[in-house]
């Protein structure tokens, strides 16, 4: 079995456009974050900081993989 072709050029360009979504979110957090009551502040960063973490781990795993073959 070898590594897919059309995965790996997925991952490569994802890797590069996932600072520019973080970067871009982020933007987007810190504008809206005073406008929003405490809850609404907490639930944001606990959802942005899980996507970033889950969107980078997949994004090893897929590359790693993929490049091992597993």
């Amino acid at each position: 079995v070898l590594a897919s072709l059309p995965l790996q050029m997925m991952l490569y360009f994802n890797v590069y456009y996932f600072p520019v979504w973080c970067l871009a979110e982020g933007m987007m957090l810190q504008l809206k974050y005073h406008l929003l009551q405490w809850h609404y502040q907490f639930l944001l960063v606990a959802a942005f900081l899980i996507l970033s973490l889950a969107e980078g781990s997949r994004l090893y795993l897929g590359y790693v993989g993929n490049l091992q073959e597993k």
